[in-house]
Formats: structure tokens, sequence, C-alpha cells
């Protein structure tokens, strides 16, 4: 197991920073479904089963080309001015009898009441400097990302990525240790997903093929040791970063655990590993106000953005797409087998 370094004191100071810090924020959960505009768009349903958060225009193909904000009349998101859309994969429970069960996730702390969704990061200079003083450019209309890989079943293939991680929380204020791969004990308060993207962009396209080619991430070092750009992506834009907290408090009883000692939680697509931990992006914020944020002394509250309530954020939600079980017992994932679904893939990347 490969451990990541987060002193417990670094994560109360992220909860605990004041107003002058970093741009820190819940959405709530506009859809859980099985749609993916981005690596598959058309695709309905898609390979896979992803949680859903942000502006409601999220359909089955987003045109780069459309206004997102404009087309979107609500987001589950704290700032009523980011219609982006933020997603990952869900998480499920695998039982002896090899029938599964979907987690639910939970608000992070601070945010009482949303219904599930994440925290989402912008920050300048990353999470362990909460002067916040570097200039940043804000993503663009029409930009999109996407970080890590579906198909990495080993720690040497997940290195590829920096700082794709979880941790097994025994309260909201530990982060230490971090790790690549699932957790192997019981987590009290949960399995926290942590997935960083590159913070380095080459200043000319607004996506790539594989929606990773136009960001890079820092020469050398990371986000937070101030690593320069390298000279093909010049441009330093936020380091957006997502906090999943997945409810395992149902399944914290180590009798329902596999016989054989192994964890028993499983990516939506297969991955009972956690070393394919991915997200994806698609900016939707409107005007400048991304920019404006990123100018400005913001933390949880932030004076320049428009900010909605709790209620407001819920309220924010579409119809599912596709019709399946997503909520009881199935005996298999939705999508089904993962070899059909890598096959797939390799198909739709060589087209």
């Amino acid at each position: 197991m490969r451990l990541v370094k987060w002193t417990s004191t670094t994560a109360a100071l992220a909860l605990l920073a004041p107003a002058t810090a970093l741009l820190r924020f819940q959405c709530g959960q506009l859809v859980i479904d099985r749609l993916d505009p981005l690596v598959t768009p058309g695709a309905n349903p898609s390979p896979h089963l992803h949680q859903i958060l942000g502006g409601n225009s999220f359909n089955v193909t987003m045109d780069p080309a459309k206004d997102m904000a404009g087309e979107s009349t609500c987001t589950s998101c704290q700032f009523s001015e980011d219609f982006s859309n933020y997603w990952t994969a869900t998480l499920y429970f695998k039982a002896k009898n090899g029938t599964y069960k979907r987690l639910t996730q939970k608000p992070n702390a601070g945010f009482d009441g949303v219904n599930g969704g994440m925290t989402v990061y912008y920050m300048q200079d990353g999470l362990y400097n909460f002067n916040q003083t570097s200039k940043v450019t804000a993503f663009k209309p029409g930009f999109r990302m996407f970080i890590g890989d579906v198909n990495a079943r080993t720690q040497q293939e997940a290195e590829r990525f920096r700082q794709l991680t979880f941790t097994c929380l025994h309260n909201f204020i530990d982060r230490d240790p971090q790790t690549l791969d699932f957790p192997t004990v019981p987590c009290e308060n949960g399995i926290m997903t942590a997935v960083r993207f590159p913070t380095c962009w080459d200043g000319r396209n607004l996506d790539s093929p594989d929606h990773m080619s136009h960001m890079s991430y820092p020469d050398h070092g990371t986000f937070e040791s101030n690593g320069p750009c390298p000279c093909t992506h010049p441009i330093r834009v936020p380091q957006l970063f997502y906090e999943v907290i997945w409810d395992t408090a149902p399944f914290n009883n180590k009798q329902d655990w596999p016989a054989d000692g192994t964890q028993p939680f499983v990516w939506s697509f297969g991955d009972a590993t956690g070393y394919a931990n991915h997200g994806d992006y698609l900016f939707g914020w409107q005007s400048d106000a991304l920019q404006r944020a990123m100018d400005s002394p913001c933390y949880i509250n932030c004076p320049t953005l428009k900010t909605q309530s709790v209620a407001e954020m819920n309220k924010c939600t579409i119809a599912r797409r596709v019709n399946e079980d997503i909520d009881g017992w199935v005996n298999a994932l939705p999508g089904n087998h993962q070899a059909n679904y890598i096959r797939k893939r390799r198909e739709w990347l060589s087209e």
C-alpha cells in the first residue's frame, strides 16, 4: 500500500482556515446516471455509473461550443454563478454472495444538509498555503478535462497521476494517511476520495482527444510546492480538487466482508483495487465569475460571488435517463462486464 503524506495539522487548518484562503464549496447531487458526455459523448447509456453535480444542462452530449451557463436554469453548487459539471464514478460494496450495493455520499464538514455530492476546491496556491497570493488564469468557456485511468489496476499505473488518493476517515479532521488504493480496514466516518487535476494549461486547446494532453503537471514538484509549469504548458490555472465522502457505515461490519480478508469496495466499472480513481470536469462558470473569485480573498464565503441556500442547491436535480436499479442490491454492476468496457473504450479512443 502506497502512503501519501498529509499531516493532521494541515488537514485541521484546511477546515478552519480564515476567510482569506481559497475557494471551497459543496455541490449537491444533480443526478446519478450512466451518462458521460466527456469520454463517451452520445452514448446512452455510457459504460458505467456516475454521480454528477452542477448545472442542470448536463446531457448525453454537450457541445463545447454552447454556453453551459446560459443553458442551465439552476445549479446544485453553493455558488449560483457556477454551472460547471463535476463528476466521478460511483462506489459499490460487494457482499460475500457476490451481490452489489451502491454507497451514498455524505457532505463534508461545514456543509450540513447538502444532499450528498462532494466538496470542490479552486486554489491559487494549493491547500498548504493560506496566503493564496499567486496569479492564476481561470478556465475558459468550452474548457473540459479528465484525470486518471479507468484501466489502471497497479500502483505503477496509478503513479502516473499525482494526488489521486483515498483516506480512511476516523473523523472529519484527519486526512492522514492517504493511499493510492482502497483502505483495507473499516472506516468509521467513511472513505474519502481525493481527485486533484493538473494545473498547467497549453494556453491554446480547450480539450484534447484524451481530455488530458492539453494539461500538464508542474515541471517538477507539485502545485502545492509552487513547481513551475513546463514550457509546453506555460499557463498556470487554478488547482481543481474534489473531495467525495462515501458513507461506508452500513458496511463496516467485517463479518460481512470477503472471507479471504480482502476489502469489499469496488468502483462502478469493476475496479476493486482503487487504482483507477478518476474525475471529469466541464467548465461552466458565468462570465468572469471564476476569475473574480481567483483574484479575491475567498474561502467558504466569497463576497464577489452569489451564494444560494442549501435548499436551493438540493432542489436543483434532473431526471435520470437510464432506467436501471441504482438503489437496491444487484447481481451485477450497471453496465456489466469490466472487460467489455475496456474493449469498447479502446474502440472509442481509436476512432
